[in-house]
């Protein structure tokens, strides 16, 4: 998280304003909109529900957008701003293939806008929805903290640099996590999402072709040829298979259970499970489902405050897609 000194002056501005914070978080509370937009998380739950039942995958959606802004340069919806001349977004990058339905995302955040206009944050907007979504999938109901602004800068090197490789190793996935304020109990919860949701053949090509991963269930990986039976998937083909094909649209400690089997569909997956740093909570969550919820609640909680704009840093978005 950014630190720094607080100078007396800066002190003086803070007693003076409840909305001037630095951007380690400390601008956010359980009640940031409460005379502002109290109808706010009412009116995303609600949005969240309709577009569910119309699209149920943009659930999935929500909870990814949560991850793949948050990791870049902190939870300020850097995620959701389109290319410029000149300037690549995020969207673009190898490591956000098959990141969609944002179009959903611009469809709450019009809600909110007539609503209370010019007040929410399209950084707020991507945390409730995504925590509304895990709750639509099964899974469990949260508080989150609100206030986030949104930033004027995006970065499609900086996507490229921070977002985890397909075939990253338990080290590098740690390690990434720690920098978010995540100790290995809480990063092991966190990957767990991939509970529900697809991953795109592109990236299941390495553990099939030419050889099947020794690391992978034998039998298993016949299953996935047939989902992906080429070396050479095209993007356009959409081809993929399910993260848990048991249940692949309820939020659960399934992906656990098969990550025992060698059943995980990332070379990540199955090696949390053979690394003596992560196996004892693969197993745990496994057993034990209420732990698994309780330990991502805390873990997307910590995730979800990092490294965000407060105050009168950042602007607030009328659109998602364009800086104001």
């Amino acid at each position: 998280m950014a630190k720094g000194i607080i100078v007396f002056f800066s002190f003086l501005l803070l007693l003076a304003s409840p909305y001037l914070a630095s951007a380690s978080g400390s601008g956010l509370s359980y009640d940031f909109y409460k005379t502002t937009c109290p109808s706010l998380e009412l009116l995303v739950k609600k949005e969240v529900a309709r577009i569910y039942y119309i699209h149920g995958n943009a659930a999935i959606s929500f909870l990814r957008n949560m991850f793949h802004d948050c990791a870049v340069q902190g939870c300020d919806a850097s995620l959701l701003l389109e290319s410029v001349p000149g300037h690549p977004g995020e969207k673009g990058s190898e490591h956000n293939t098959g990141m969609r339905n944002f179009k959903y995302v611009d469809e709450i955040k019009a809600a909110v806008e007539k609503a209370c206009p010019g007040v929410v944050s399209c950084a707020d907007i991507i945390i409730l929805s995504g925590r509304d979504g895990v709750a639509m999938l099964g899974g469990p109901q949260f508080k989150v903290k609100t206030g986030r602004r949104d930033t004027r800068k995006f970065s499609l090197a900086a996507a490229d640099a921070t977002l985890l490789p397909q075939d990253v190793d338990v080290t590098t996935f740690l390690n990434l996590m720690e920098t978010f304020g995540l100790d290995i109990r809480e990063a092991v919860a966190l990957i767990g999402a991939h509970t529900v949701g697809r991953t795109h053949c592109k990236n299941l090509v390495k553990r099939l072709y030419p050889t099947v991963d020794p690391t992978l269930n034998y039998t298993y990986s016949y299953y996935l040829k047939k989902r992906c039976p080429t070396p050479h998937p095209p993007l356009k083909a959409v081809l993929y298979s399910r993260n848990d094909p048991i249940t692949p649209m309820k939020f659960d400690n399934n992906y656990f259970k098969n990550v025992i089997q060698m059943k995980g569909l990332l070379k990540l997956d199955n090696a949390l499970y053979l690394d003596p740093r992560t196996k004892p909570y693969v197993v745990k969550m496994a057993k034990d489902n209420n732990y698994f919820y309780a330990q991502f609640v805390e873990g997307i909680s910590i995730l979800t405050e990092y490294k965000v704009l407060t105050g009168l840093q950042g602007e607030i978005r009328k659109h998602c897609k364009w800086v104001n």
